[in-house]
This record gives C-alpha cells, sequence and structure tokens, in this order.
C-alpha cells in the first residue's frame, strides 16, 4: 500500500482536509484512495485528531497553528493551491479561523468548499451539539432499527456520519468540481448528515407510500418478527443471518431446515410468524454458526455469518477479492473501493 497514491481515476485533484473526527476523514480517505493528493491540516496543542492508519492512509499531514499569521498564513496558500478544501466544524467555526469560503472568493473563485455536519448550514438545529445517533433519529430512519417491545438499535457510526455525511460530502465534492469544470466557479457543499440519511431512506418512503410499509414491527418482515429475514442465535451462541425474502428462496429454506409440513405459499401470513419464527430459531440452535455456514452458504437461502470485525478479513470470500489490506503494523483494514477496470 503506497503512502501516496500518484495514480487512480482522481490524480492530480489536489484537497486540504481540516483536521477532525468522524465523516470528514473518511471522505478524505476515499478520495486519496483513489489518487487525489489529500493534505491534512493539524492544530497544535488540541485534542488528538488522528483517527487511525485506515482513515489516514494515503494523506499528507501539516501541523499549523491557525492563531499565528504565519500559521494562517500557509493554511491560506494550502487552500489557495488546492481544488477543493473538507471540513466538519459546526457553523461559523471556519470562518472565526479566518478560512471561511468567502476568505477565497477573490483570490480562488474555482475553489470548492466541502462542509459536513450533522445538522446543515441552516435551520434550528445548526448550532445543536449533536452524534450520529441523534442525526438518525431525527430522520426517521432509527425507528425502522426496531424490534416490537425494545429500543431501537444502530451500528455505531455507520448510517449518519459515514453513509449520511461522508459518502455525500465525497459525492457533493466531486459534483461541484465537475460543474466547476464548466462553470469556472467554485461552490461551498452542504452535506447535512440528516439530509443524506434521508435521501439513504427514499426507498422505504417508497415502500410506504405504496402500502408495503408498516411502521408496526409486527407487521414488518424488516423489523425482526418473521421466520425467514433476521439474524438468529446459533449453538455456540454465535449468529447467521438469513434473508429469504423471494418465494424460491423462501421454499428453500424451509427445504434446508427440514420444515417439510410448513406451506411456502403463505410466507406473508402474519398470523403464522411467531410460531414459525421460533421453530426456525430452534432449528439453528441446534448447530453451530460455522456448521451452518457449511451447510447454507453459497445456496439460495440467502445466508450469511454474522462475522467479527476481526473474522470478517479471514473469510474465503474477503480474500479472493482483496477486500481488505494489512497496515505497515500488519493489521487489517478495509481495502479501497469502489474496483476500476482500469487503475490509472
Amino acid at each position: 500500500m503506497h503512502a501516496f497514491p500518484s495514480t487512480g481515476p482522481l490524480a492530480g485533484l489536489s484537497v486540504v482536509e481540516m483536521a477532525g473526527i468522524g465523516p470528514c476523514p473518511l471522505a478524505g480517505m476515499l478520495l486519496a484512495d483513489l489518487g487525489a493528493t489529500v493534505t491534512v491540516i493539524e492544530r497544535p496543542g488540541g485534542q488528538v485528531l488522528d483517527t487511525g492508519t485506515a482513515l489516514s492512509r494515503g494523506k499528507r499531514r501539516t501541523c499549523l497553528d491557525l492563531k499565528t499569521p504565519e500559521g494562517l498564513a500557509e493554511a491560506r496558500r494550502l487552500i489557495d493551491a488546492a481544488d477543493a478544501v473538507i471540513e466538519g466544524f459546526r457553523p461559523g467555526v471556519m470562518e472565526r479561523l479566518g478560512l471561511g469560503p468567502e476568505t477565497f472568493e477573490a483570490s480562488h473563485p474555482r475553489l470548492v468548499y466541502g462542509r459536513v455536519t450533522g445538522w446543515g448550514q441552516t435551520g434550528p438545529l445548526a448550532q445543536a451539539a449533536g452524534h450520529d445517533i441523534n442525526y438518525v433519529a431525527l430522520t426517521g430512519v432509527l425507528s425502522v432499527a426496531s424490534r416490537a417491545g425494545v429500543a431501537p438499535s444502530i451500528p455505531a457510526t455507520l448510517i449518519g456520519d459515514m453513509g449520511g455525511g461522508a459518502m455525500f460530502l465525497a459525492f457533493g465534492l466531486m459534483c461541484a468540481l465537475w460543474e466547476a469544470q464548466r462553470s469556472g466557479r467554485g461552490q461551498v457543499v452542504d452535506a447535512a448528515m440528516v439530509d443524506g440519511v434521508g435521501v439513504l431512506s427514499s426507498l422505504l418512503h417508497s415502500l410506504r407510500a405504496a402500502g408495503r410499509w408498516s411502521d408496526e414491527p409486527a407487521q414488518n418482515f424488516f423489523l425482526h418478527s418473521s421466520p425467514f429475514y433476521d439474524c438468529f442465535e446459533c449453538a455456540d451462541g454465535r449468529s447467521v443471518s438469513i434473508g429469504a425474502l423471494e418465494p424460491q428462496f423462501y421454499a428453500e429454506l424451509l427445504q434446508r431446515l427440514g420444515l417439510d409440513d410448513v406451506d411456502p405459499a403463505a410466507q406473508q401470513d402474519r398470523q403464522q410468524w411467531p410460531a414459525l419464527r421460533e421453530r426456525v430459531a430452534a432449528r439453528i440452535r441446534a448447530k453451530t454458526r460455522d456448521e451452518w455456514t457449511v451447510l447454507l452458504e453459497g445456496s439460495n437461502v440467502c445466508f450469511a455469518p454474522v462475522l467479527t470485525l476481526a473474522e470478517a478479513p479471514l473469510h474465503p470470500h474477503a480474500q479472493a477479492r482483496g477486500s481488505f489490506v494489512r497496515d505497515a503494523d500488519g493489521n487489517w483494514q478495509p481495502a479501497a473501493a469502489p474496483r476500476f477496470s482500469r487503475g490509472g
């Protein structure tokens, strides 16, 4: 793994990243992975913001005291020489530092200025503190991670910070850079996690509008009530995931579990779900996770073992695709994505 990629579809793109935590470092990593030159401006004497080898890979780093004229001048020089700058502070912080978008309107009119926050640059909550779980909650998306009678739960940082924040910052940045090639003018990209997560939920809103989504977990197979779409505990305390949505996949699930007395045509009969779910759960508990993996992986049951972060890089599919790479210390980290038919 090269420290500073010189090839890739974004080779020649220059980005300044203001050091922080959360989505901004991931967006910078995505750009650096694909060939962009990303320079991170750190500030001395504050919180340690190095987010580890994965989010730091491929980036250059410089430490500048932005409270001094020399440090501020160097930061302005770096940004003036870049195609884009990305930052993840609360609205107004960059302006108070003397590095807001208006600072560069005259000296660098083509600059694309990417800003990622939870609530966005405007609105009554713009200055409020918050974290991933709050942003996802406000969009309605947290409510769809429910089980009947249990408070919602989501994977840490993935949906709001990374999905709704970093991905939309990177996407918006590239859209603005594309437009700047034609107009000769840069612009500010306001990537709010509440907006991005909302867009990610578009399919759910479509299903709801069509009468195919229920907010009541007992009536919705996505919400952990059905016998064919959920995670189930195995004999060894580990779990497997099953997603046999389509009728033919459901029929194969019943056959492979030995539930020959169950009518596959009654898959959507929700009154049968609780009892049948208990039967499916009992069958799964009879074997270990790895035993079920041998029996079901690669079949049309739509199956995958629930792996830990330590186990995932060692799975044969991940190994075959090179989905993970080792850093200089031998630790696994996700490889760059997506893949391209031509590297550069």
